[in-house]
């Protein structure tokens, strides 16, 4: 698929506001509409164009220093009366990186069927029917690319930094820990050209929370002893990185530009180049980082984003007031403009062949072009990448997988400065090949498209016009932070838009940009990056900063005639043909039934049921069908699950062609292997959408898969699953949850049968078997009848033609009831080489209710900021830990998780400071005051109460009830009364009740490689060997068949090893099967 195009970063501040897009015309008509909501001191600015269904009001405005403002009223009338708090500041915490503690999962990884449905881990996060959030954004226009020569990683330290206390609140965590307390986060980001700063709050606290944030901009403290402690967050930072091949291709991408270029900077920094090599230079880092502060921090360079229900007049009032106080220095903005063709170098069009850390196959070919942000209103590469990374048919893609040779292509550039900047702008194609396809990469490299521009144009403006006409809100932490960089970018009327639409009609001119950045895709003048484990043994160079094995060699001059010496377009390749599945009916539809606040069960019968809810609230023409397809085949065995695997990819890949169209016409599907069954979603304009949800259920009622097909799906899955087993904290779950949950079957087991063969007729039988039993429940929301709605089921039933079940499928697992004492189970890193370690502490309490599930929250909700504080801040542990409040089948606990380095401390002595940690808060619970209890109650209500920004919100929260069969759709509501009965005693009670003899602990440790665990000394590589390459003999991809236990050590008396999991829990009782609804 194309990838999301990148802003226009940096485009002209120009005034002329051009032809204005599509759909276009109802938002030129918004421009003036409803200005004055909510009275004259709502007035919005009527020059910024905004969608028709936005109901917000914009106001731009400019301080005296300069610093460029836009204030964003959500305003809807008078709020409800608050409750006043009187409660002062206690010690806190910055926390940059924002992470909560709420451990999420990555969803680029769900093809392995992990997705955990067992585990709730972010309950707090869920939203109720209240107020939204108030948010800010600020974007500073400074960023790496003007780190000294002398301190990389500077820009990025200094982002740090500033978190840590102000001369107003000197306290050096002291805002994060505000935001802790009245329920809100933080984040901040470092690129190329940019440093963006957001926070979110609860609204009763915006403008507080606004002076403190401010502070970071006006009078950081910045205090000498914080130095060293935050260069070791940043270094860990770094080292998280390392292992990441998207990271390490960037760094080896970014070597081959100019000596000098900013383009070839290392951007992260680390202790190295922050603490030991200043040290031995005699750097004064303290100076040298409130010099760039000064120097770049400058309000002149800054743009800020605003968004709360306050009124507007009340906004700017505010604004003025608190950042008025940002300096200005005076000085002309850095500008990189004049540093143009970065890559014009010999050492760029070669052939780079890398040895990746996952097993992968991958080509990648990336053209450096002149600097596109002046052309956003044609946006010529997001054009170019729609065509080249179409799926449909007739498409490059759907030509390689014919051929069995390509997974899966991208085409475009990231949003990343380092892609888009003021001196160049990235073209790259990224290719995932399948064994054939690495062999045959040449041949991959011929696949090409000639292209007739008008008619996709044309439909590429019209989908998009459709988007924008109806777009759906989002949160407002991430809507600030989007309009603060695009402050930095476009004109104003295009603050909104600019990084959204194709605003060029006239066909001549959208024609000549996108052919001029077209001419300029020539093979002469391409980068060739190809990944594979194949090429270890043969890589002799090394790349500086991440390790990476990499050689180089000319590409072969008869390759490059055989992809410019054809120019006859293959007979498979040809444009995509007219789309069928873009919406033209956007009318809202009538209720049939009446209205519930709640979702209502339809239709009921032995082979499935349907819930069902129509949309009056967000009133846009979209909606959302989601079913869970249950099986009680996949639990079998763990070859059944890896079947199971092989089934929806292969599923996915049969629907890849047919069903894109219906992606590029804004429908959305995903399958996913669920741990108990088939679960299909799609969502999108409701008018097309049962179009392609039909196409679903016939791919699913007709499966096929060839043996070629299968061959290169088996040999892909057998990858994916490495290169989950090689992340510490993905083996972390896996090896928690092997241990908790009784005929779970680990990704180790996956990976066993796979690797013991399967056959094309096994996979056959089992869809099969799979199809000839099941139970279909669903969930459909939006604009949609009840009729029509309840149509997808009984669809679904007539096409699949199973039978019902013929005994009940649970839909969780069988938890043990772990022993009253600590148990360790301590297993090696799977990535040899890799320094990374994670210590998860975890503390199990059983099958609760509804009340002792939210009380937990508010338990982890306390922990969460004394836990950075003591553990990162103090200890300088890791980069990421967290608690977690953990929901496991329906049995609750709480843990604590450390990311660190073997490189710099041992897993033991985590778990030992972590054991400190746990002491102290318990110290600090204790002298709890009644205020300060009350103050987090009263912020752990307003997240729960806190307003859906869109429709996809509500569907996310009923699902899980489905998913789940619980069907507690009022959950938050039954939380917020428990919560308002909780005292300040039944949380100390509980939580001492947990940590106390009768405790049932379980600790799990994936143990990095490095010198703190008795490895040999490697520098913290990914992968061993000296700076001009391997020569450690031997393969640098460790064995992930089988874990590997480590014995724990004499000092950890108080734990008992585990180094057998089967024989472990064989004997351990079982909790009966519980759904938390009372």
């Amino acid at each position: 698929m194309p990838q999301k195009t990148n802003k226009s970063r940096d485009a002209p501040l120009a005034d002329s506001p051009g032809s204005v897009q599509a759909g276009a015309a109802a938002a030129e008509a918004s421009r003036g509409e409803d200005q004055a909501e909510g009275g004259d001191d709502n007035v919005g600015d009527s020059e910024i164009i905004k969608s028709p269904s936005d109901p917000k009001q914009y106001r731009y405005i400019v301080l005296e220093n300069g610093l460029r403002a836009l204030l964003i009223s959500d305003f809807s009338g008078p709020a409800e009366p608050e409750d006043e708090d009187s409660d002062k500041e206690e010690e806190g915490e910055e926390e940059e990186d924002g992470d909560s503690g709420d451990e999420t999962e990555d969803e680029s990884e769900e093809e392995d069927g992990d997705q955990s449905d067992d585990e709730d881990e972010d309950g707090k996060k869920k939203r109720g029917n209240a107020e939204k959030q108030s948010a800010a954004a600020l974007c500073v226009g400074v960023g790496s690319f003007s780190d000294p020569g002398d301190l990389p990683g500077l820009a990025h330290f200094l982002e740090h930094m500033v978190f840590m206390g102000s001369e107003k609140y000197p306290s050096e965590n002291g805002f994060d820990a505000f935001l802790k307390k009245h329920g809100g986060s933080d984040n901040a980001s470092t690129d190329c050209e940019r440093t963006v700063f957001q926070f979110d709050v609860q609204r009763k606290n915006f403008k507080e929370a606004l002076d403190r944030w401010a502070q970071f901009f006006i009078c950081p403290l910045m205090i000498r002893d914080a130095i060293d402690r935050e260069v070791e967050a940043v270094d860990s930072e770094y080292q998280l990185a390392k292992p990441s091949d998207s990271h390490r291709k960037e760094m080896l991408f970014g070597s081959l530009a100019k000596p000098g270029h900013p383009m070839g900077k290392f951007y992260w920094g680390n202790a190295q180049t922050l603490k030991q090599e200043p040290k031995k230079k005699k750097i004064n880092v303290y100076k040298r980082l409130r010099a760039f502060w000064k120097k770049y921090y400058s309000a002149h360079y800054m743009t800020l984003a605003v968004q709360s229900k306050e009124k507007l007049d009340t906004l700017e009032e505010w604004v003025k007031e608190i950042f008025s106080k940002v300096p200005h220095n005076g000085l002309p903005k850095p500008d990189f403009s004049d540093l143009l063709d970065p890559f014009d170098t010999p050492a760029f069009c070669k052939l780079y062949r890398v040895v990746p850390v996952g097993k992968v196959h991958a080509l990648n070919i990336t053209w450096a072009l002149p600097p596109q942000e002046k052309h956003y209103r044609v946006k010529p590469l997001h054009y170019i990448s729609w065509l080249i990374g179409h799926e449909g048919e007739g498409s490059i893609l759907s030509l390689l997988r014919k051929k069995c040779w390509a997974l899966a292509l991208f085409g475009g550039n990231s949003e990343t400065g380092f892609d888009q900047n003021t001196t160049y702008s990235i073209f790259s194609i990224s290719i995932t090949l399948t064994d054939e396809g690495f062999q045959n990469f040449y041949q991959v490299k011929k696949a090409r498209i000639f292209v007739d521009l008008c008619r996709i144009y044309e439909e590429i403006q019209r989908i998009e016009a459709n988007e924008f006409q109806y777009q759906e809100q989002i949160d407002p932490i991430e809507y600030v932070e989007d309009i603060c960089e695009n402050m930095q970018l476009f004109p104003k009327e295009d603050f909104l838009t600019g990084d959204q639409l194709m605003f060029e009609y006239n066909p001549e001119v959208s024609r000549s940009v996108i052919t001029a950045a077209l001419s300029l895709l020539t093979p002469e003048k391409a980068n060739l990056m190809l990944l594979s484990p194949e090429h270890e043994g043969q890589c002799p160079l090394r790349e500086k900063w991440f390790g990476t094995q990499y050689s180089v060699e000319d590409i072969k001059a008869e390759w490059m005639e055989k992809w410019t010496g054809d120019l006859e377009l293959s007979s498979d390749l040809h444009l995509p043909a007219e789309n069928k599945f873009i919406a033209t009916d956007f009318t809202l539809k009538p209720s049939d039934c009446p209205d519930t606040e709640f979702p209502v069960r339809i239709a009921e019968s032995s082979q499935g049921s349907l819930w069902y809810k129509k949309d009056n609230k967000f009133k846009i023409p979209k909606a959302y069908i989601r079913f869970h397809l249950i099986s009680p085949v996949i639990q079998q065995s763990a070859k059944n699950v890896v079947l199971f695997d092989l089934l929806v990819n292969i599923l996915s890949h049969n629907l890849a062609e047919p069903a894109y169209e219906a992606e590029v016409a804004q429908l959305e599907y995903k399958l996913l292997a669920g741990e108990h069954g088939l679960v299909i979603k799609v969502k999108g304009f409701n008018h097309k959408l049962p179009l392609l949800f039909h196409l679903i259920i016939d791919h699913l009622a007709d499966f096929s898969a060839s043996l070629d097909v299968f061959s290169m799906f088996k040999e892909q899955l057998k990858k994916t699953y490495f290169n989950i087993l090689i992340k510490p904290e993905k083996l972390s779950k896996d090896v928690r949850l092997l241990i908790l949950e009784r005929s779970r079957w680990s990704m180790v087991d996956k990976y066993q049968a796979l690797s013991a063969g399967l056959k094309v007729e096994e996979l056959m039988e089992f869809s099969r078997s799979f199809r000839a039993e099941l139970f279909a429940e669903g969930l459909v929301q939006g604009n949609f009848s009840s009729a029509v709605s309840a149509h997808s089921l009984c669809f679904l039933i007539k096409k699949l033609k199973f039978s019902k079940l013929t005994a009940e499928v649970p839909v969780m697992f069988r938890v043990v009831e772990l022993p009253t004492k600590h148990h360790m189970c301590k297993v090696k890193s799977l990535n040899k080489g890799d320094a990374n370690s994670e210590v998860t502490v975890y503390y199990q309490s059983g099958p609760k209710t509804l009340r002792e599930h939210t009380l937990m929250e508010l338990l982890v909700m306390h922990m969460e900021e004394p836990c950075f504080d003591f553990l990162r801040t103090k200890e300088t542990l890791g980069y990421h830990v967290y608690p977690t409040c953990r929901n496991t089948s329906g049995v609750l606990g709480f843990s604590v998780t450390v990311e660190t380095q073997a490189t710099k401390f041992s897993t033991e002595l985590v778990e030992l400071k972590i054991e400190e940690f746990l002491v102290s808060f318990g110290e600090k619970l204790n002298a709890l005051t009644e205020d300060a209890f009350k103050t987090q109650v009263t912020a752990l209500v307003k997240l729960k109460e806190c307003e859906d920004t869109h429709l996809g919100e509500e569907v996310d929260r009923n699902w899980s009830e489905v998913v789940t069969q619980q069907y507690v759709f009022d959950r938050l509501n039954r939380e917020v009364d428990a919560l308002k009965l909780m005292t300040r005693a039944q949380l100390i009670s509980w939580f001492q009740e947990h940590r106390g003899q009768n405790c049932r602990k379980l600790s799990v440790h994936v143990v990095g490689f490095g010198v703190e665990e008795n490895d040999e000394e490697r520098g913290g590589n990914t992968h061993g060997g000296d700076e001009k390459g391997d020569s450690t003999g031997g393969s640098t991809y460790g064995e992930v068949s089988q874990l590997n236990f480590v014995p724990v050590s004499p000092k950890m008396a108080d734990a008992t090893a585990i180094m057998d999991i089967p024989g472990f829990t064989e004997g351990l009782p079982l909790f009966p099967y519980h759904k938390i609804l009372e």
